[in-house]
């Protein structure tokens, strides 16, 4: 890299149509630059021009304010502050936990009123609901609005009801029709593989581990792989399952049930089948997507990967750099601190991500985390498996830092195949999906970037 006193012994102080720059790369942030004539004929000061070429506070404030939806916050405010704090609020600071509280509660109710009105229409507006879901979808009224923005559910809200019990009808006959098939020669290693994966589910959550929500993941994973022949059941579609009988579940229990915990026996037969339907054709529909994923050779799979290594390789190489040079010097840009030290440890992407993509991260967060997750990425208004690339981009970036403090291929793999999120939180999904916007809205029209190499 071109240091400062170098800068300063090739370029004359007494050039008179020089202009020092700051040329600001940062993860999370836009391109800043500022610009600043200096005086002609005075010799250059190293104090005077370490301070003309430092961008003032207020100027960058000024510019980092253009960014939206995501402003990056400046000042001492803590993780919290900078998730729940409106730009045009002043920060928590000497607010007590009951002020806190109401604000969320009172912030909780507003949004679910928003919501009530969207839903409550004749007919609903999908892209409007899924610019309101992308932020995150109260509990209350998450299981509908999946189902709308998966297209499950129709928008005009006097068919709904017809909708649902066409589907569900349909349903149990495919289990008459297919589900006797299971203990058959021919489709013997297909069940045999779904009755391994399903107890492996979210050990740590006692609801996965009950015989009869097992048997219903069973019904649900060996009807889907007899309807689609092409690429059959695949290990990690069990999972993707688990996100969406947590979310119908609360419509069946009540609003105080842990439901990690409860005791699924106690549900009427009606119920559990209705929900095991409404399981089947969801998981059904996020899985038409990204269909290539569970194909022959994983084609979906090796193509997202691949995309993710490149964009890391942009990100890390051009923005986790900041460059103090004179106008007339190029940038000069270091290799990707992130993407070299895999590299010069022997980690392949394809090693550590193939889960994070195959299982749409089901096992990197909590559920709840999850839930939160899918809450954007079904509001997505566009392939939601191409945002998923970024976020995981912004993992690796989050944990750049302990990443780089690995100093083996079996530390870094231990520590990528087991991020420390366990005690993650909402807030701090909202910050993880924040810093995906933040790639996205960077990179994603940039020529070249996300697509495939011919």
């Amino acid at each position: 890299m071109l240091s400062l006193d170098s800068a300063l012994k090739e370029r004359s102080p007494t050039e008179e149509d020089g202009a020092v720059v700051k040329l600001d790369f940062d993860v999370g942030s836009h391109f800043i630059k500022s610009v600043r004539p200096r005086a002609s004929s005075a010799p250059l000061d190293p104090d005077v021009l370490k301070r003309t070429s430092s961008v003032d506070k207020d100027e960058t404030e000024k510019a980092m304010s253009k960014e939206k939806p995501f402003s990056k916050s400046s000042g001492n405010q803590s993780r919290r502050e900078k998730v729940l704090s409106k730009p045009d609020e002043p920060p928590l600071v000497g607010r007590t936990m009951e002020d806190y509280l109401d604000m969320e509660a009172d912030r909780e109710s507003y949004r679910l009123e928003k919501f009530g009105k969207l839903l409550a229409g004749p007919n609903t507006d999908l892209e409007a609901l899924g610019q309101l879901g992308w932020a995150g979808i109260p509990a209350a009224v998450r299981a509908t609005t999946w189902q709308l923005l998966l297209g499950y559910l129709p928008s005009n809200i006097d068919r709904r009801e017809e909708t649902l019990k066409r589907k569900r009808t349909e349903y149990r006959n495919y289990i008459d029709q297919y589900y006797h098939n299971r203990n058959d020669t021919q489709f013997h290693a297909l069940f045999k593989q779904i009755h391994i994966d399903i107890p492996r589910m979210n050990p740590s959550v006692s609801l996965f581990q009950q015989k009869i929500v097992q048997e219903a993941f069973e019904r649900i994973l060996f009807t889907w792989g007899m309807r689609h022949p092409a690429s059959g059941y695949v290990q990690g579609i069990n999972d993707l399952v688990t996100p969406f009988f947590l979310v119908f579940l609360r419509d069946y229990m009540s609003v105080n049930d842990n439901l990690e915990n409860c005791d699924l026996s106690k549900l009427p037969h009606d119920k559990l089948a209705m929900l095991e339907a409404d399981c089947f054709w969801c998981v059904s529909k996020l899985l038409d997507g990204i269909q290539d994923n569970y194909t022959f050779a994983l084609p979906g799979i090796q193509r997202q990967i691949q995309l993710l290594e490149d964009l890391v390789k942009r990100v890390d190489g051009i923005l986790s750099y900041r460059v103090t040079v004179y106008v007339a010097t190029p940038p000069v840009l270091c290799s990707g601190a992130l993407d070299a030290h895999l590299k010069r440890h022997s980690v392949e992407y394809m090693q550590f991500s193939f889960r994070w993509v195959n299982n749409l991260l089901t096992r990197e967060f909590p559920l709840h985390c999850v839930i939160r997750l899918w809450d954007t990425y079904l509001a997505e208004v566009s392939d939601f498996s191409n945002f998923h690339m970024y976020v995981c981009a912004a993992i690796l970036f989050t944990f750049s830092k302990n990443i780089q403090s690995c100093d083996d291929f079996q530390s870094l793999m231990l520590f990528l195949q087991n991020l420390p999120t366990s005690s993650w939180t909402d807030d701090d999904m909202h910050l993880l999906l924040a810093e995906g916007y933040r790639l996205k809205y960077m990179f994603a029209d940039a020529p070249g970037h996300l697509h495939a190499k011919k």
